[in-house]
């Protein structure tokens, strides 16, 4: 008997592939040729499961997505019940980071995508925004647990928006080695420092009397 064959498994070996090609070469280098090659299938069975490179490449981004998000996911269960809001964020924030060589790799292609967004390379920031989003509200989520004083659910956003904003970028600069691992993640824990600070806090003191 023929033997079956399970086609997401084999649609996931094509955007595993994928993301080797991008990581060895960029964007640029990936074609249906080195795509096959690097899966080690044919040409047409590639144009099988994806009819074009657009369809291959957000395939793939999402695949990156989801093994992200289901880290994530393990993360916050991992830290839900006693954990702070602190301790939540800064698992989900350290999960961002390239610490290892498939967190490198994960880096590498979602920073190839926004290179082809902002350059205009046939991915637009429309198709690959819902995961980024995503993360925004569990942030913002946590942030609103977090009972800073006179601090409203608007301002919560924004503190999100700029905290993974800033990992992005923290997460950029470890690929070329401007941060250490160890920097990168005493960055992360003086982000939380500084956003988790309330206002109270901030205030100056009034004069003293003398």
């Amino acid at each position: 008997m023929p033997r079956l064959v399970d086609h997401e498994v084999r649609r996931r070996e094509i955007t595993d592939a994928v993301r080797r090609v991008i990581v060895a070469g960029g964007l640029a280098a990936v074609t249906f040729q080195t795509v096959a090659a690097e899966a080690g299938m044919s040409v047409r069975l590639v144009q099988y499961y994806f009819g074009t490179k657009r369809e291959f490449l957000l395939a793939t981004h999402r695949s990156v997505m989801h093994d992200a998000g289901a880290r994530f996911a393990e993360r916050m269960a991992a830290h839900s019940g006693d954990a702070s809001p602190r301790e939540a964020i800064r698992a989900v924030l350290v999960e961002l980071l390239p610490l290892d060589e498939r967190r490198r790799a994960e880096a590498i292609v979602l920073g190839a995508f926004n290179t082809a967004a902002i350059a205009g390379q046939g991915i637009t920031a429309d198709e690959t925004l819902a995961a980024p989003r995503a993360l925004v509200a569990i942030v913002a989520d946590q942030l609103d647990r977090a009972g800073r004083a006179d601090v409203s659910a608007a301002r919560a956003a924004l503190d999100a928006e700029l905290i993974l904003a800033a990992i992005g970028g923290i997460a950029q600069g470890m690929l070329p080695g401007h941060y250490t691992a160890r920097t990168a993640v005493e960055l992360v824990d003086h982000l939380l420092d500084v956003t988790l600070t309330t206002a109270s806090d901030t205030e100056p003191e009034g004069p003293r009397g003398h």
